[in-house]
C-alpha cells in the first residue's frame, strides 16, 4: 500500500509540473475575487504549507503508535510566507521538491503503519492511509482550480 500511495503523489508531481511551469507569471499574482481570495501564487503556496504540515504528520504517524497534532491556520501561513511577492517558478519548484521528498517518506511507511490512527486538530480520527490519499486529492483540487480547469476535482471527498 505505501508504494501505491507514493505512486499517487509521484504521478501528481509528474503530471502537473509541466502545467504549473507553463502558467504565466503575470497571471499568477492575480486574485480572481480581489483581496478576499488567493492568487495562484498563494494557492500553490498553500499547497507548500500543506506539504510541510502533512510531511510531519505522515512521518510521525509512521513511527509512533498514533498521531495527535494540530490543524493549521492556512490563511496565516500563506500570509506569513509572502507567496504573493515570490516569483511563480520559485513557488512551483518548491512545491515539486517538497512533494518529491514526501513521496519518498510515504514509500518508506511500513505496511502495518498505514492504519495508524491519526487525530488532526479537533477532527475525527482517520487512518494514515486516509491522510495520504486526502492530501493528494486536496492538492489535485487546488491545482485544478488555480490552472482554471473546466473540471475541478471535488474536495473534500463526497
Amino acid at each position: 500500500m505505501p508504494e501505491t500511495l507514493s505512486h499517487l503523489l509521484d504521478n501528481l508531481i509528474q503530471t502537473e509540473l509541466t502545467h504549473l511551469r507553463a502558467f504565466p507569471d503575470n497571471r499568477s499574482a492575480i486574485r480572481p475575487a480581489g483581496e478576499t481570495s488567493w492568487s495562484p501564487r498563494e494557492e500553490l503556496g498553500h499547497l507548500i504549507d500543506s506539504a510541510i504540515n502533512n510531511h510531519v504528520r505522515f512521518v510521525a504517524a509512521s513511527i509512533q503508535p498514533e498521531y495527535r497534532g494540530p490543524s493549521y491556520a492556512q490563511n496565516e501561513w500563506v500570509r506569513a510566507h509572502g507567496y504573493q511577492q515570490m516569483p511563480w517558478l520559485s513557488i512551483v519548484d518548491s512545491w515539486a521538491q517538497h512533494n518529491a521528498l514526501i513521496a519518498i517518506a510515504v514509500r518508506n511507511i511500513p505496511e502495518d503503519k498505514t492504519q495508524t490512527v491519526c487525530f488532526v486538530g479537533s477532527g475525527e480520527p482517520v487512518s494514515l492511509q486516509f491522510l495520504v490519499e486526502d492530501y493528494v486529492l486536496h492538492a489535485q483540487h487546488h491545482i485544478d482550480h488555480l490552472l482554471e480547469r473546466p473540471q475541478v476535482t471535488p474536495y473534500p471527498r463526497p
